[in-house]
């Protein structure tokens, strides 16, 4: 699994007009991708990263400050497009896969007791941040 996250003051996802997950305030944008090999032990080990990642101001966790998460699949962090000028999509797995995978990410988020929102599996979504440093990092397990 891999995510890209990012330390943020508020976001947002909306979906055909309408929002569908928003964080105010502090916490961290994460941005998840899925790959065939995945598992939901891999899920578990991401959420628990994701929970402790010491990235927000003063090297604090989301789980020192109870700070929130907005969580949003996206398929194309697996894309390549090393060769040509169409990114191909083979080492993203199907969305059967990758869905049940994502959602175990946020309930294991949710079960180590974080305020989490979500964004649309599989919609066309458009997302909104205000990146806080800005602070982006690569998170893979």
């Amino acid at each position: 699994m891999r995510a890209v996250v990012q330390r943020v003051d508020g976001a947002r996802v909306v979906v055909d007009g309408e929002t569908v997950g928003e964080i105010i305030g502090q916490g961290l944008c994460v941005l998840v991708g899925v790959t065939h090999d995945d598992t939901p032990q891999k899920a578990e080990q991401l959420a628990r990263k994701l929970w402790s990642v010491r990235i927000l101001e003063d090297e604090k966790s989301c789980s020192d400050v109870g700070a929130p998460l907005l969580v949003i699949s996206q398929f194309t962090l697996y894309g390549d497009a090393r060769k040509g000028r169409r990114p191909t999509w083979n080492a993203a797995a199907p969305g059967g896969v990758a869905e049940p995978l994502v959602d175990a990410v946020v309930a294991h988020l949710r079960a180590l007791g974080a305020q989490v929102e979500t964004g649309r599996f599989g919609a066309d979504m458009k997302v909104s941040l205000t990146n806080n440093g800005p602070f982006t990092v690569l998170v893979e397990v």
